[in-house]
């Protein structure tokens, strides 16, 4: 037996060009800088390009970011109060526990991520460790 497997390959450019066009025409998640570019079961795979503020909220599904370009601050935590901060920069991947505050800070300008992410709400792992992987 044979199985077709379908290719899927999105360019970075086209990421970039469905994240302006989700702006343009209100499809954007939660309004943010983002497009939806894939959804398979429970994987679902962004592309995130913020300006000057990331006011993302806590998501109910754990997440990984590849940073393709820009360099800045991670801050991940259960509470404010408690947030880590780690530079990143390009090629890292970062995971955020389902729930997590977390957000990009002092940011570049030319700050881009691929998003994913996956499995149920509340995340694969009950209290997953909120920890960096320093780089």
């Amino acid at each position: 037996m044979t199985v077709s497997i379908p290719l899927s390959i999105t360019p970075l450019s086209a990421a970039r060009d469905a994240v302006v066009a989700a702006l343009a025409d209100g499809t954007a998640p939660g309004g943010l800088p983002a497009a939806q570019l894939l959804e398979r079961a429970s994987l679902k795979l962004y592309f995130y390009e913020p300006r000057g503020i990331d006011h993302q909220p806590p998501h109910e599904q754990d997440e990984v970011y590849v940073v393709v370009s820009g360099s800045g601050t991670f801050a991940v935590g259960a509470s404010e109060e408690t947030l880590q901060r780690r530079p990143f920069g390009p090629g890292d991947a970062i995971f955020v526990p389902a729930g997590a505050i977390h957000r990009f800070e002092d940011f570049t300008d030319d700050f881009g991520t691929w998003v994913m992410m996956y499995g149920p709400e509340g995340g694969e792992l009950p209290e997953p460790a909120l920890g960096l992987t320093p780089h």
